[in-house]
């Protein structure tokens, strides 16, 4: 299997046919202020995630992903999970997703492998505490081969008190000794052409459903490619709703004139950056319910293309946040996912660097 990855636009292009036509905290996880919130690694790691899926499987709520269904076995096996290896086999050891690049080699989110210490310290977590469940689709039935790994390459402009840039490659021990296959991604060219409103894709994983239940099943949703600055002038639109309660309030207290008042605020919108970079891809439906939710991160966005085979276009990033900022936004109408193609030369050069 070749070790440089690419995928030539005219291919593509053909292979794809005609465009179909046509969370507010960023984060799957919660509080930016409670580490074990804010990384899937910990979260699941403190035990927090088997209480909630304790707490959701004594209520009526469905236990599906976010408007979604159970995959067929072996429907994306290019999909894994990263696992806590201290945790018993099963759904509560799960933490995000990822996706077969090469043979040893796993593409997934930066935020998956990048905490945050009680003391606010971000660090990559201990490649030898995660192991990487490939070849199956149900987490709780001791199939599939729990891969060790040797290393982990955050790309080096995410940081942890963001999202841009947030991507990630994992270096396996070994290969895999179970059925998998690897997915491509695109090059530059057909990553534009991919970013269009109205491109059906698909989201899977394993991560929390409706009323916070934990699936062992993996979970398949069928959402489309949105307008990101639409997307983003959703969202900007509901946080100026929000700060405009407290700005109004500022105005009265000194007392501003309008003309005052309306150049400040002005000023403050200006250096407002918007929610979605370019590094990110906007992905939901106009009527929502179909999302990613926790636990999801770092697994594959991907496009069916006219031969039947599958290119992964992002990366699950972030989304709308939940009610008082708890998990993920059940009704929201999209989510943000790492816009792969921008990363083509760094992901070729991470991998020609550590053969």
């Amino acid at each position: 299997m070749t070790h440089t990855l690419t995928l030539t636009t005219a291919l593509c292009t053909a292979l794809l046919g005609s465009i179909a036509s046509a969370q507010t905290a960023p984060d799957f996880a919660g509080q930016a202020a409670d580490p074990s919130l804010t990384s899937p690694f910990a979260f699941a790691q403190s035990g927090l995630k088997a209480q909630r899926t304790k707490a959701a499987a004594s209520s009526d709520s469905g236990a599906r992903v976010i408007g979604g269904e159970v995959a067929d076995q072996g429907e994306y096996p290019w999909q894994v999970g990263l696992m806590i290896n201290s945790a018993p086999p099963g759904p509560d050891g799960q933490f995000c997703g990822g996706s077969m690049l090469l043979d040893q080699w796993v593409l997934t989110a930066a935020h998956c492998v990048h905490m945050s210490d009680d003391k606010g310290v971000f660090r990559d977590i201990n490649a030898k505490a995660v192991s990487v469940l490939v070849g199956t689709n149900n987490l709780g039935d001791g199939s599939g081969d729990m891969v060790p790994i040797e290393a982990i390459y955050r790309h080096p402009d995410y940081v942890g008190t963001e999202f841009d840039n947030d991507i990630a490659l994992i270096k396996l021990a070994r290969k895999p000794t179970v059925a998998y296959k690897t997915i491509n991604v695109p090059d530059a060219e057909f990553g534009d052409y991919l970013d269009q409103p109205g491109v059906q894709t698909i989201v899977s994983g394993w991560g929390l459903t409706e009323g916070g239940a934990h699936p062992e099943a993996l979970r398949e949703v069928q959402i489309q490619m949105m307008d990101r600055n639409l997307c983003n002038q959703a969202m900007l639109e509901s946080r100026a709703e929000e700060a405009a309660k407290g700005f109004g309030y500022a105005v009265k207290v000194f007392g501003l004139s309008d003309e005052a008042a309306y150049s400040a605020w002005d000023a403050m919108i200006a250096g407002v950056k918007p929610p979605m970079s370019e590094n990110m891809l906007c992905s939901g439906t106009f009527e929502g319910g179909k999302t990613a939710c926790s636990g999801d991160s770092g697994g594959p966005l991907v496009v069916a293309l006219n031969d039947g085979s599958f290119i992964q276009a992002g990366i699950v990033s972030w989304g709308l946040s939940g009610v008082g900022g708890n998990g993920c936004n059940e009704s929201a109408p999209f989510s943000a996912y790492t816009r792969i193609s921008n990363y083509l030369p760094w992901l070729n050069a991470t991998i020609s660097a550590n053969p």
